[in-house]
């Protein structure tokens, strides 16, 4: 095969291939690929930049894309010209192509159990992917494009289905550039390779990848290319344990707010900002709201619109009121005001001897030690049913914080409830950390594996921990960090849910009971909390019953995809800046009498 992987001007690459013949066994009479290839993806349009005959065609066409799309012109072998073609208009993607030599790639020995490759089939399918697509950051496709606007075998898309659940956990995009567009050189491309953030099995990108190759190398294609950032070390990483070269291949895309960052370098300190407050600044932005970064590492900016002016910390605002942290942050507190509102509370006491907490564990059963202040999951204990436990997880939450509770375990699952001006927005579980074997990895690598996946999907925001509760709850199921899990057997690593000790977070706003939904904004009203997170543990959020656990004066608003909750926060602060059809509408639902 040729070492020059450049892709070719139209004429030069025809007149190149007829005097050469295919380098994969077809002679000098070959068809000339079709000239000024483009295919649809549904997220954008791929340009194959060698189709088109000059710089000047192939800038016009990049020009025409769509709205809330984007296109990529690939293969584009001068991208200096086409970029002097409209340099206000374009840029050079900071992107880098690997390649698969489908003739040497030996398939994968074995399969995994826990999950399956197939085809996208139906709208619920196409619903999932999205999903997954806006928890990574990329733009959805319309669910008709998967089964009306495309070529089945020219655009293959694969789901990873889990074989216990039917939850889509991954999907990938392959082009066929031989059917797309004669090429001569039979190659082709993956595309919009994602995995879900809340997977948990191992292995759902590698094997996605494989599908996609063994597929092409079935049609006799002879590699398989893809687009990586140049700084996603992970994903680089997994490409080249997969057998990927890198070779020297150019992408031009047009400038647009959906890649506005490859071509400013991000708006100055707004990429230091974590995803909580980024969700907010990006909004606003979005709406012609001015920012004013104040100390990135701490989430604080400030937003500015007409002639108000609102100081943030992520999504605390000076719309909440000291009292009302005070109250959230002195969970004694928060239990005695939510009480007093009709909010079910859990039994509690404060503090206590060995012998009084001990005689508290024995009345109940089983008990939560947390610390009376604190955030985020640290120093709490979940489940504990014997003395000596609870003294251990008490010392623990002691570092934290010297007032310390015990209440009533109420087993059953955690949901987090996003209130924003008295209207709950977002609904969603917080499942504790979790890891499936595979017969042959380790518990602490297969922890180490989901604490980087987590915190790659976080933003830094979420890792398990490999510490003494870990360890405890290993040793509840008669494990250890060191035993191998069988394949396919899955356990928690973590009592709690909280994001950041590694937990997960499934969207269930749409099924939510209405009662939670009242706990929830009777909460908020009593704490008189204008933005908030109420948490309660529920058998299920389809039915009535719960335990409120605690009130969250800066709830992540990142983690509810895909609720508007960044959408809600900025119409809270800066109602003026919603379109006016908006706020008529909003207007005349109120005269209704509708919340």
């Amino acid at each position: 095969m040729t070492t020059d992987h450049r892709p070719r001007g139209a004429n030069e690459y025809r007149l190149q291939r007829l005097r050469q013949g295919s380098l994969h066994g077809v002679g000098p009479a070959q068809k000339p690929p079709r000239p000024d290839a483009v295919v649809n993806c549904g997220w954008g349009r791929v340009l194959f930049g060698q189709t088109f005959a000059t710089s000047q065609a192939l800038a016009d066409a990049i020009r025409a894309e769509g709205p809330d799309r984007r296109d990529v012109a690939f293969y584009v072998r001068d991208p200096h010209l086409v970029l002097a073609n409209a340099p206000q208009e374009l840029f050079l993607d900071p992107s880098n192509t690997y390649r698969l030599d489908l003739a040497t790639y030996r398939p994968a020995r074995s399969r995994k159990k826990s999950f399956f490759i197939r085809r996208l089939t139906n709208r619920a399918d196409a619903e999932a992917v999205n999903t997954i697509y806006r928890a990574r950051g990329m733009v959805p496709v319309p669910p008709e494009f998967f089964w009306s606007s495309r070529d089945a075998r020219m655009t293959t898309v694969y789901v990873a289905e889990c074989s216990e659940t039917g939850k889509i956990l991954g999907t990938v995009m392959g082009l066929d550039h031989a059917l797309i567009f004669d090429d001569p050189e039979r190659g082709s491309s993956l595309w919009a390779l994602a995995v879900a953030p809340d997977a948990v099995q191992p292995g759902i990108g590698q094997s996605l990848v494989r599908r996609l190759a063994e597929q092409f190398k079935g049609r006799g294609l002879a590699y398989m290319d893809l687009s990586v950032m140049h700084d996603n070390t992970q994903a680089i990483s997994l490409y080249e344990k997969l057998g990927f070269k890198r070779v020297q291949v150019f992408a031009v895309k047009r400038k647009n707010p959906i890649n506005e960052p490859l071509f400013t370098g991000g708006q100055g300190d707004d990429d230091a900002l974590n995803p909580y407050a980024k969700i907010i600044v990006d909004e606003a932005r979005r709406r012609g709201i001015a920012v004013d970064v104040i100390d990135a590492g701490a989430g604080l900016f400030r937003l500015i619109y007409g002639g108000r002016s609102v100081a943030c910390r992520e999504s605390l605002s000076e719309f909440t009121t000291a009292v009302a942290m005070s109250i959230c942050d002195d969970k004694r507190l928060t239990r005695r005001i939510v009480e007093r509102a009709g909010v079910v509370v859990p039994a509690q006491m404060t503090g206590g001897t060995p012998e009084t907490r001990a005689r508290f564990v024995q009345d109940e059963g089983a008990v939560v030690v947390k610390p009376a202040r604190g955030e985020q999951g640290s120093g709490i204990a979940v489940d504990l049913r014997s003395p000596d436990a609870v003294e251990t997880a008490v010392s623990a939450a002691k570092a934290i914080c010297p007032d310390v509770l015990l209440e009533t375990y109420f087993e059953g699952e955690d949901l987090r409830l996003v209130v924003i001006d008295y209207v709950v927005v977002a609904a969603a579980l917080r499942r504790p950390a979790a890891i499936i074997g595979d017969g042959q990895t380790a518990i602490r690598d297969l922890i180490e594996a989901q604490s980087r996946r987590r915190e790659a999907a976080t933003g830094g925001e979420s890792r398990i921990p490999m510490d003494a509760e870990t360890e405890r709850c290993l040793a509840e199921q008669d494990l250890a960090f060191d035993d191998v899990l069988p394949e396919g057997r899955r356990i928690a690593v973590r009592k709690t849910a909280n994001l950041h000790t590694g937990g997960t977070i499934h969207d269930v706003t749409g099924e939510t009971h209405p009662a939670l939904i009242n706990a929830a904004i009777a909460a908020a009203k009593a704490i008189e909390i204008p933005v908030t997170g109420i948490d309660l543990m529920v058998k299920s959020p389809r039915e009535p019953d719960y335990i409120f656990i605690e009130a969250n004066e800066r709830p992540g608003l990142a983690n509810h995809e895909p609720q508007p909750t960044a959408e809600r926060f900025v119409d809270l602060l800066f109602p003026l800046s919603l379109p006016a059809a908006v706020r008529q509408a909003q207007t005349r639902s109120a005269g209704k009498g509708h919340s």
